[in-house]
């Protein structure tokens, strides 16, 4: 599923229910394009037509790439510290940082883990590793965190963003778990 949201078209439409969000693995934010593209566009548009693209892949090479993710392996603390960041995503959590308590009021669902190991093994595969590690979770967890967490009104005041919150929660959050003190 892909969606598209121009900011400057908005007016009679309203913005998708953080339900509805969630199903969305990631949130792209698209900036301006370069000079050079631009010149790239007007030169190669003729009469307005956009364009032909050829597929990149067919249906076979898609089923077996996905097969491969599905392959990559999700080491168990990988998947530890990806259940421990989503848990630290609800500002009620015993493990929540700071941000996520001042600034969040609805943490990300189960469909964000979820997300963050299909696109963390994506990510390993794309760098040719056969496993998750913690860098391709760091990698993709903004995309896939930052719609997912519903702001609360403080962190407008305060200038704060998702992204900066879900900054702050990969920093805070240990990739592996902490071992009690020892009692003596």
């Amino acid at each position: 599923m892909l969606a598209t949201q121009n900011p400057i078209e908005l007016e009679g439409t309203y913005p998708l229910p953080e339900a509805q969000l969630d199903r969305f693995l990631f949130k792209i934010e698209v900036r301006g394009v370069s000079a050079e593209t631009l010149t790239a566009i007007v030169t190669q548009r003729a009469a307005g037509r956009p364009p032909e693209l050829a597929a990149a892949m067919g249906r076979e090479e898609l089923d077996a790439l996905f097969a491969a993710v599905d392959r990559v392996h999700l080491p168990p603390g990988v998947a530890d510290w990806i259940g421990r960041l989503v848990a630290a995503s609800d500002p009620a959590a015993d493990a929540a940082p700071e941000a996520v308590r001042r600034f969040v009021r609805y943490g990300a669902s189960p469909r964000a883990a979820i997300g963050l190991a299909s696109a963390g093994r994506a990510a390993a595969l794309v760098s040719g590793k056969p496993n998750v590690g913690f860098d391709e979770v760091r990698r993709v967890a903004p995309a896939i965190l930052g719609h997912r967490l519903v702001l609360g009104y403080e962190a407008a005041l305060e200038g704060r963003d998702a992204a900066s919150v879900v900054a702050e929660l990969l920093a805070d959050v240990p990739e592996l778990r902490r071992r009690p003190e020892a009692v003596e």
